[in-house]
C-alpha cells in the first residue's frame, strides 16, 4: 500500500492567502511552554519525519508543516523562494495558531529556512536545532548544481529531478536496506510543485552565510550531522562551539537520518528538546 506523500492533518491560512498544512500532535505542560517545530528539507513534506514523531515526547506539543509549494502547502508565484520568506511563512504559521515559541528542528533546506528564522523571528526562538545542515552559503560549484536543477525541473519535470536527487541522500550501504525508505522519499519529492522546486532552488542559491548568526546565538543549539553525509558533511554542520552548543554525529548515516536510523535521531532530538525546555 501507497504511504501518503504528507502526514498534516491540519491547515492554516496565511498572508496573501496561502495554505499551509501541518500536522501536530501532543499538548503543552503550560500555556507558555514553547512548541517543537520541525521543518522537512528540499523536495520533501511532513511525512519526513514519519518514522520520527511516534518516538518524540509525548508530553510535549510537536508542530511538522509542509514547507511552500510542498506537500498539501500551497505554491506561491514567485520565481524565488527566499529562505526569509520561508522563515517568513514559518512565522506567521506559528502567529496563527497562537504559538509564541518554538525549539525550531530544521533539516537540510529547513535549517537553512531555520538559521532565517533565528535572524528575523529572534523573539520566536527557544532553541535551534540544524539536522544534516549548514550556516554556510552554497560554494561556486553549489550554485551551478542549482542552476542544473532549475534546468532539469524546467525542462524533464520535477520527477526526473527527485529521480537523480534522492538517492544522493541516503549513504551508498542504505540503499537497498531501506529502500522502501529511498521510494517513498521519491513520491514524495515527485508531489512538489514543479514552481516551487526550481523557486528553492534559486532561494538556497542565493542564502548568504549565516555563521554568524547561530555562533551569535544565546539559545540552546543542536548540530546534528551523519558520518556518511554526501550531501552536507560534517564539517560544514559542525561550525559553531560553546556552552550552549551541542554536537551529535550520526554513525551510518546519510543525509535522511529520520528514514536511516530514526530511532537514534529521535533519541538525539528528545534529549535536546528536554534540556531547552528544562524538562
Amino acid at each position: 500500500m501507497n504511504e501518503p506523500v504528507t502526514v498534516a492533518n491540519r491547515q492554516a491560512s496565511l498572508s496573501g492567502g496561502m495554505a499551509a498544512a501541518y500536522w501536530t500532535q501532543g499538548e503543552k505542560r503550560t500555556p507558555d511552554e514553547p512548541v517543537v517545530l520541525l521543518l522537512h528539507g528540499y523536495c520533501g513534506s511532513s511525512a519526513y519525519w514519519k518514522d520520527v514523531l511516534p518516538l518524540l515526547e509525548q508530553s510535549v506539543k510537536v508542530i511538522a508543516p509542509d514547507l511552500r509549494g510542498h506537500g498539501s502547502s500551497s505554491a506561491t508565484e514567485e520565481e524565488t523562494y527566499t529562505m526569509e520568506s520561508l522563515a517568513d511563512d514559518v512565522a506567521g504559521l506559528l502567529a496563527e495558531i497562537g504559538e509564541k515559541q518554538a525549539v525550531v528542528l530544521g533539516h537540510s533546506l529547513g535549517g537553512y529556512v531555520a538559521l532565517a528564522f533565528a535572524e528575523r523571528h529572534p523573539e520566536m526562538l527557544h532553541a535551534l536545532g540544524l539536522v544534516h545542515s549548514t550556516p554556510l552559503p552554497d560554494t561556486a560549484e553549489g550554485k551551478e548544481k542549482r542552476d542544473k536543477a532549475v534546468e532539469i525541473i524546467r525542462t524533464e519535470g520535477v520527477e526526473a529531478f527527485v529521480e537523480g536527487l534522492i538517492p544522493k541522500l541516503f549513504a551508498p550501504s542504505h540503499l537497498s536496506v531501506v529502500a522502501d525508505r529511498v521510494e517513498q522519499a521519491k513520491a514524495i519529492g515527485r508531489a512538489t510543485d514543479p514552481q516551487a522546486a526550481a523557486a528553492c532552488a534559486l532561494g538556497m542559491k542565493e542564502r548568504p552565510d549565516r555563521t554568524e548568526v547561530l555562533r551569535g546565538l544565546d539559545k540552546p543549539v543542536l548540530l546534528l550531522a551523519g558520518d556518511e553525509d554526501q550531501v552536507i558533511g560534517r564539517e560544514r554542520t559542525f561550525t559553531a562551539e560553546g556552552p550552549n552548543v551541542e554536537q551529535v554525529l550520526l554513525k551510518d548515516s546519510g543525509h535522511m537520518s529520520m528514514a536511516e536510523q530514526p530511532v537514534e535521531l529521535a533519541a538525539a532530538l528528545n534529549a535536546f528538546i528536554s534540556r531547552a525546555i528544562g524538562r
